[in-house]
């Protein structure tokens, strides 16, 4: 029986947007349950009425919290950060938090839509080099921009959303063989931070969901 206190994430293991709040659940120390949505599964579960009734948008990740259903995970970590104890993932310094937001967005918003899930089946047989042009466009700018923020992480020596949504970002981009080469700072940053628990404990490769074939 699930735990009334527990919050529940409605998850896929390969969403990127899911892995950044299976990361910030780790870094916080929350228990929290996985129910999994296939993406693929029967033409795609997150389709269901009933999974549409939890989240209008036919999305992943959604998460079951405190009486309240949020979408988004951008949101949702934010959520954590205001009610939940822990490291903070959101710097004190309001330059900092801005450079933060700035980062987040600039992943969330200006890379990772383009070469989700949905969108490549829209774009079928040349969606390999649509999300190769995408992600190394994305990494161009970023990597200008983490030249000028990044410490031991992306913004500073303390970990932070920003560093939640680089590795998943970095994950999507090996998975379409996009050459890290010209891109040192991003590659530094994570390969310093996928060693760390919290992000191999909520790799992709480590969910309940995980087909064997890739489970390590």
């Amino acid at each position: 029986m699930r735990g009334a206190l527990k919050p529940v994430l409605y998850s896929y293991f390969r969403s990127s947007c899911s892995w950044r709040v299976r990361i910030a659940f780790a870094l916080k120390g929350i228990e929290y349950e996985q129910e999994a949505v296939n993406l693929i599964k029967d033409g795609g579960q997150q389709q269901s009425e009933k999974y549409k009734a939890l989240n209008p948008m036919q999305q992943v990740p959604a998460l079951c919290i405190d009486g309240i259903t949020i979408s988004q995970s951008l949101a949702i970590i934010q959520y954590l950060e205001d009610t939940r104890p822990g490291p903070h993932l959101l710097p004190q310094d309001p330059k900092m938090r801005a450079q933060v937001r700035m980062i987040c967005d600039h992943i969330a918003s200006g890379i990772q839509p383009l070469q989700n899930l949905y969108v490549l089946q829209k774009i079928g047989a040349e969606k390999v080099e649509w999300a190769q042009h995408f992600i190394v466009r994305g990494f161009q700018a970023l990597e200008l921009i983490l030249l000028q923020t990044a410490g031991r992480y992306c913004v500073g020596d303390e970990i932070s959303m920003a560093d939640i949504c680089l590795v998943p970002q970095v994950y999507n981009a090996e998975r379409f063989k996009v050459d890290l080469t010209p891109f040192p700072t991003i590659k530094r940053l994570n390969e310093t931070l996928i060693v760390m628990e919290a992000f191999q404990a909520s790799h992709p490769s480590r969910q309940p969901d995980t087909p064997a074939d890739l489970q390590v």
